[in-house]
């Protein structure tokens, strides 16, 4: 599942997932895109923020790059 996917499944927009870790919207939607990569600490708070493993959070930008 993509990190796309992930937000909706929680009912977030990017402007609110971003609020929740302190980041810009842009910046949620360039990680949504495969165009820029968190570091792993931003990684983590994304991670707590949609109840997923890190691992999971991983898998899912991987698989995104992919499509």
């Amino acid at each position: 599942m993509t990190l796309r996917k992930k937000k909706k499944k929680k009912g977030l927009s990017q402007a609110e997932l971003g609020n929740r870790v302190g980041l810009k919207q842009t910046t949620i939607s360039q990680y949504e895109s495969g165009s820029r990569t968190p570091t792993l600490a931003m990684a983590k708070k994304l991670s707590d923020v949609l109840e997923i493993s890190l691992d999971d959070f991983f898998r899912s930008i991987l698989f995104q790059n992919e499509i």
